[in-house]
């Protein structure tokens, strides 16, 4: 089981999308929502949040921006490059708006759209950050959600306070890794 976990974790940043993994991506759900300290209606709710968002964001600029969303418990990281203030602030009142949203992380920066290079670089460096949480053992790597954007590796989840140093830690000296920012939340 572990194994199939250490897999799945380390492929799926990578096959985004792929229609292979929709037999194994079952199986796989199925021991995720089974560990996750998320209800089965807020991880559906999360997962709602992130597509509408990100399509909400796609209809309304079509050029000059690229967002990572992800969302964990309701609240909402965004992550990513936009051409000015305006638009980083019109991205966060769209995503306040949709429905079910908790807060956001606004971690958008002003800055021309990451290449394909860095955006790869940055799912090896997730995959990474992935492997190394199974392979240290010290918590369930199912708590921590990893997104990378341009190096920068955002944790966030429902995790202890040990947990998060761990994860931290671990993030920290993955190779590649410029920065860690935690946008956790505790429970006790």
């Amino acid at each position: 089981m572990r194994q199939l976990m250490f897999v799945l974790l380390v492929i799926l940043p990578l096959l985004h999308g792929c229609t292979a993994l929709v037999i194994g991506g079952a199986v796989a759900t199925g021991v995720i929502v089974a560990e996750d300290r998320r209800t089965v209606g807020t991880i559906t709710e999360d997962e709602g949040i992130e597509i509408k968002t990100s399509s909400r964001i796609s209809d309304r600029f079509k050029d000059g921006v690229h967002m990572n969303i992800a969302s964990y418990n309701r609240m909402v990281l965004l992550a990513g490059e936009v051409p000015d203030a305006a638009t980083k602030a019109e991205i966060e009142r769209i995503t306040r708006a949709v429905e079910n949203v908790r807060g956001v992380y606004n971690e958008v920066t002003i800055a021309g759209v990451s290449s394909y290079s860095v955006r790869t670089n940055d799912s090896v460096i997730t995959s990474k950050v992935k492997a190394r949480f199974i392979d240290a053992g010290t918590f369930n790597a199912i708590h921590v959600k990893v997104v990378t954007e341009n190096s920068i590796v955002y944790l966030m989840g429902l995790v202890k306070k040990s947990e998060a140093q761990d994860a931290t830690e671990i993030a920290r000296t993955t190779s590649g890794v410029q920065k860690v920012v935690r946008v956790f939340e505790y429970i006790d």
